[in-house]
């Protein structure tokens, strides 16, 4: 977690912009602990205002809305200070009667057409380095990218601060002891090799970067999002070893590769910042399961199954992790858009062929129909859905990839696509 005293030690390092723009450094100094330094600096980007530049101010409430979690509600603090001044210069400029609501904010401001300041990268790069150095190779001077960067947050976790499992160890279904037959379980089968991604580990780690059936994996586990793919990590020829960023994008995780340090979405298997941007890149995915422990022993009594020794200490019990998080509809972070027709975490199938749109089915509709055929843009699929809530789809008998989101999280980056529900 960031600390209140690197958030202000953060100015006036950032060199100022040249442009007809606000100087990005003055940004910072709005944050300075001397008053009369802040509302100095505020007064000069209040010259030269434009609504687009509130993302750059929010972007230091946001940092300071996670010191504040550590801070008792009821002892007046710098930070607190800090951020009513940006607030109230905020509702100054921009008429917007919002008060101290930083959701509501964001909001607002990611309504706005996509007009950044031209430092601001830069500026995004350079604060996010305050939390973890790494963080700063993803936002270098003239990155390129095909989503927002405002919509870009921190998770509140350094670079890999989520540890992914690499090669993790693994013991066979007779070994399992600690697993009960009602336990959530990820299956993945590959070339006649199976193996089971327990949601007690993989929700504590959030990637396992494995090889199931001879096939290089980063089984991709976004909690937030409700999804996990197997994607592989072999795309064009290139190998790439992936990581997790800290960083979010409509509050799905966003990965990275070490080799070129580009951000990739996790829904899209696609990178969307960094040098790999808009490259005819797209990772493809494994078919994968969620069932139970005992559907898919049952069905694989050869499988493997990832073991708890994974050499971090964590609570493996089942249901520990994100319990608070999976016990509500309400969301941890924001998201530009939403669509009522589902509840937010409400499951969806989604699948996505070579050259057609992608579909979603609503999970409850599957569960009430254990066979499901349905028309897409001239293909006819076939969703098999067995007791323990297992999906396979297939086309012509054969077996294609599907898996499963939380509808806010899909909706809200593919909100043209198709919902049966």
């Amino acid at each position: 977690m960031i600390s209140r005293r690197t958030l202000l030690r953060l100015f006036p390092a950032l060199a100022n912009s040249q442009t007809e723009h606000a100087a990005s450094g003055l940004f910072l100094q709005a944050i300075h602990p001397d008053n009369a330094v802040a509302r100095k600096a505020l007064d000069a980007v209040g010259a030269n205002w434009r609504d687009s530049y509130a993302i750059m101010l929010l972007e230091l409430v946001r940092l300071f809305a996670q010191v504040r979690r550590n801070e008792p509600a009821d002892v007046p603090s710098p930070a607190r200070a800090i951020q009513g001044r940006i607030f109230d210069f905020l509702v100054s400029k921009t008429r917007k009667r919002l008060g101290e609501d930083a959701r509501a904010w964001t909001r607002w401001a990611w309504s706005l057409p996509y007009d950044p300041h031209p430092d601001y990268a830069q500026f995004k790069g350079f604060i996010y380095s305050k939390i973890d150095p790494r963080m700063a190779a993803f936002f270098p001077e003239g990155v390129q990218t095909n989503i927002r960067l405002d919509q870009v947050e921190w998770g509140g976790v350094k670079v890999n601060g989520i540890p992914p499992l690499v090669n993790p160890p693994t013991v066979s279904a007779s070994e399992a002891k600690y697993l009960k037959d009602s336990n959530v379980v990820f299956g993945i089968e590959i070339a006649g090799e199976a193996r089971a991604y327990p949601k007690r580990i993989l929700a504590w780690h959030e990637m396992a970067r494995d090889r199931v059936g001879g096939i290089d994996l980063a089984v991709v586990y976004c909690t937030l999002c409700g999804t996990v793919i197997p994607y592989r990590t072999q795309a064009n020829g290139r190998r790439f070893t992936l990581g997790t960023s800290g960083l979010l994008y409509e509050s799905s995780k966003l990965m990275f590769d070490e080799e070129t340090k580009s951000l990739w979405s996790t829904l899209q298997g696609q990178p969307v910042i960094g040098p790999l941007s808009g490259k005819e890149l797209r990772l493809t995915l494994e078919p994968v399961v969620t069932t139970t422990w005992g559907e898919w022993r049952s069905a694989h009594p050869a499988t493997s199954v990832l073991s708890p020794e994974t050499g971090h200490q964590r609570d493996y019990s089942e249901g520990a992790a994100y319990r608070d998080y999976f016990a509500t509809d309400e969301l941890m972070f924001e998201v530009s858009r939403s669509d009522r027709r589902l509840r937010n975490k409400d499951e969806v199938l989604v699948i996505r062929l070579p050259g057609k749109s992608p579909l979603a089915v609503a999970v409850r509709l599957l569960q009430r129909k254990p066979e499901y055929k349905v028309e897409h843009e001239g293909v006819s699929l076939t969703i098999q859905t067995t007791r323990a809530g297992a999906n396979r789809v297939f086309i012509d008998g054969k077996r294609v990839p599907a898996h499963r989101a939380f509808w806010f999280g899909w909706y809200s980056q593919n909100p043209q696509a198709r919902l049966i529900q």
